[in-house]
């Protein structure tokens, strides 16, 4: 297949064949200091973004994040259901009921993005890619050679989204957990999407603590390590509050 007829396809919302290409900076580096346990999740949210489908309520689905053994890049654990049925304004398809399977010429796929979802909810505002290396996204990555490919496009690198509901499990050299590099996606967000780059929901990565007593849960994922923000003129007492009492009486009595 010609490349002009490849990337006529993905226009349309269809799958398209790989091609070698590497980034204007070079192939992605493997990362080989992440540090050790560290992880993250997204949770895409109830409210759904994508409402031309027919789905009830929104895609469900977590993406957790876990340092790679020794530091060197990362583990990932992905989950999806309740995809939409019917495509958007691109094609026409469905999901037989009796089915788990989508129809081969649909891809649904997801990717790291560079911004985080903003308060608005619209997943149009995450920007493009995670794509330190400056790949760009055509031609489709190859997945024999996950270097060549854009550091975010986790589906191009492991899998489209191919049943519902959607579970894998894969290690890639080339994403940071570690604060610094442009690989780094803990602040950032994950995004569903089309092929032809409609895009269905988007969720932002929150770190989780795993370092601290009791932090792990009964099924062995960790807590989140943000903690509430407390409301402004609180009245619980510290202990230093209460030493401050006998004083504050004795102010009073004069």
């Amino acid at each position: 297949m010609r490349l002009s007829n490849a990337l006529s396809l993905s226009a349309m919302g269809t799958c398209v064949l790989a091609q070698n290409i590497t980034g204007q900076l070079g192939d992605a580096i493997a990362v080989l200091d992440n540090p050790v346990g560290k992880q993250g999740i997204a949770t895409l949210p109830d409210k759904p973004f994508f409402t031309s489908g027919s789905v009830d309520g929104n895609v469900k689905g977590t993406v957790k994040a876990t340092a790679g053994a020794n530091g060197v890049g990362v583990d990932f654990e992905v989950s999806f259901s309740n995809l939409p049925k019917e495509g958007g304004p691109f094609s026409s398809w469905s999901i037989a009921a009796d089915s788990q399977y989508m129809p081969a010429n649909i891809c649904v796929v997801y990717h790291l993005h560079v911004d985080p979802v903003d308060a608005s909810g619209n997943c149009t505002n995450t920007l493009a890619h995670l794509d330190p290396f400056i790949r760009g996204e055509d031609p489709a990555c190859n997945s024999t050679r996950p270097e060549t490919c854009q550091v975010g496009d986790l589906s191009g690198k492991y899998g489209k989204i191919m049943s519902d509901p959607f579970t894998a499990k894969f290690h890639d050299n080339f994403t940071s957990v570690r604060e610094g590099p442009g690989s780094y996606f803990l602040n950032r967000s994950i995004v569903v999407h089309f092929a032809n780059k409609t895009r269905i929901t988007c969720a932002n990565f929150a770190v989780l603590d795993c370092t601290a007593d009791n932090a792990t849960t009964t099924d062995g994922s960790c807590q989140s390590s943000s903690t509430p923000t407390p409301h402004s003129g609180s009245s619980v007492l510290t202990v230093k509050n209460l030493a401050l009492l006998p004083m504050i009486a004795m102010f009073f009595a004069l």
